[in-house]
């Protein structure tokens, strides 16, 4: 066998590696999970060892279950979680404690505190201040993690990079995630690192996203890593959106929608971000619009910690019209478009008569119901291009065609964001690929659900964890 992709996809929860074919068929995958450690209420964190240690495993494990050796993989492409910020000492290569998780939340108060740069950060990053973000992680670490300042600072991408060929690098698409990285210079920006007291500290060279970023060896084969990108920029490429307005929704630990806004970062409607899509090498950036919501899955996966929920297939079982019970799942505070690192989560509407089954799917149709309170900022879109574990339920994506009023589409296999590396990479190798073909389409019904209630919800939940503040 020759001439197949293997995408090492790093995400949250489990470190997985799919080999493909160049039309996108899965010939063999590895996962292996990731610990998430939670020392302190609101402090999400992972071991940068871990991470690779179990990266290491799942490509091994790709390869063995595909029958493929090393020497039949044509490129490599990276995606991985994003705003994750690692710090390691540039000598020994050896990570100082652990990775802050895009999820934590422990620098809201800073954040707070540097809410007057807010205007002067957006129109230079495209993002707002947030915990979500990388620059207030690596305050954090200089000041109260006894990071010294020579350390040098990563998202995950640089960190996988480092260990696969030796030097740390990173993407636009993943620098522009941080609130350091200027997205119309493309150019990490020393003024956006005063911001937060950063200036000077050390930072992994920028590259397009479609670029040769070295050879790492597997099995005694040089293969090149032609692509690196962020895992919802990811989803995005691979769902072929390629032309300004296409957009996409993932369903996973959070939700993230994404559409492409084209070759020009146009300010974002209020709540939502401007990112960098993705660069090709000796081509302008695309940039993208997007809602970050950071608990979709999350809920069942807690569910599911506690014993009500048994396996995710009994969600496929799940029927009936959305009722008065609403879960808002804020277990890390909200993204968009309310942004709050202080809401909380919350179950609401229950009574005498509420069952195991309502419980279930109020938090499968919050998924809905976040993804159209946030999509409605968008403006038009044609149709939304779905993907990530729960989109295989059919009831949520029935509800989520009812709720927005638009077609949901989802390809012949729900991995999107790996297909997107890879696709990426084997372009930039020269070779010739495709898009994913569509498996199902869900057109709209009768509109369903009550956005209304489920924005009374959210409201009671807002700032619920403030400090001196009353909940409402």
């Amino acid at each position: 066998m020759s001439q197949v992709l293997l995408a090492i996809d790093e995400g949250t929860s489990s470190a997985r590696a799919i080999v493909f074919s160049l039309r996108g068929d899965i010939l063999g995958l590895g996962r292996h999970p990731i610990p998430l450690y939670y020392p302190q209420p609101g402090w999400v964190e992972q071991d940068p060892e871990e991470i690779w240690e179990a990266q290491y495993e799942a490509i091994s494990e790709a390869l063995q279950t595909a029958g493929v050796a090393p020497s039949d993989i044509a490129a490599i492409g990276i995606t991985n979680q994003r705003e994750t910020t690692i710090a390691w000492n540039p000598q020994t290569g050896r990570p100082y404690g652990r990775a802050i998780v895009w999820q934590d939340r422990r620098t809201a108060s800073l954040c707070e505190a540097l809410s007057s740069q807010g205007d002067f950060l957006r129109q230079r990053t495209g993002l707002v201040i947030d915990p979500y973000f990388s620059a207030s992680k690596m305050a954090w670490l200089l000041k109260e993690g006894g990071v010294p300042r020579t350390a040098q600072f990563g998202t995950v991408d640089a960190w996988l990079l480092l260990k696969l060929t030796g030097k740390a690098q990173t993407d636009v698409s993943n620098a522009s995630r941080t609130l350091l990285f200027d997205i119309h210079t493309l150019r990490w920006e020393r003024e956006l690192m005063q911001v937060f007291d950063l200036d000077g500290i050390h930072l992994p060279p920028v590259r397009p996203s479609g670029s040769f970023y070295g050879e790492t060896r597997l099995g005694g084969t040089a293969i090149p890593i032609y692509a690196v990108i962020g895992d919802q920029q990811a989803s995005l490429y691979g769902h072929g959106a390629h032309a300004p307005g296409t957009a996409k929704n993932t369903y996973g630990t959070g939700c993230f929608l994404l559409k492409n806004i084209g070759s020009t970062p146009q300010p974002a409607p209020a709540g939502l971000l401007t990112t960098i899509a993705w660069q090709i090498e000796g081509q302008a950036p695309v940039y993208a619009w997007e809602a970050a919501i950071f608990s979709a899955a999350a809920a069942l996966q807690w569910l599911e910690s506690i014993g009500i929920l048994s396996s995710y297939a009994e969600l496929d079982t799940l029927k009936g019209a959305p009722g008065e019970v609403f879960f808002v799942p804020a277990f890390t505070g909200l993204g968009a478009p309310y942004w709050d690192p202080y809401a909380r989560g919350l179950i609401i509407g229950l009574t005498r008569e509420t069952s195991r089954e309502s419980l279930l799917l109020a938090a499968l149709e919050a998924m809905a119901y976040q993804s159209a309170d946030a999509l409605e900022s968008f403006g038009f879109i044609e149709e939304l291009h779905v993907d990530g574990g729960v989109s295989v339920n059919a009831h949520l994506m029935q509800l989520q065609a009812d709720l927005i009023q638009k077609p949901i589409v989802r390809p012949i296999h729900g991995e999107v964001t790996a297909w997107g590396a890879a696709a990426l990479a084997g372009r930039m190798a020269g070779l010739s690929i495709k898009d994913l073909p569509v498996e199902q389409r869900w057109t709209p019904q009768a509109k369903r659900g009550s956005l209304e209630r489920w924005r009374q919800a959210i409201q009671r939940a807002l700032r619920w964890a403030q400090p001196n503040i009353s909940p409402n």
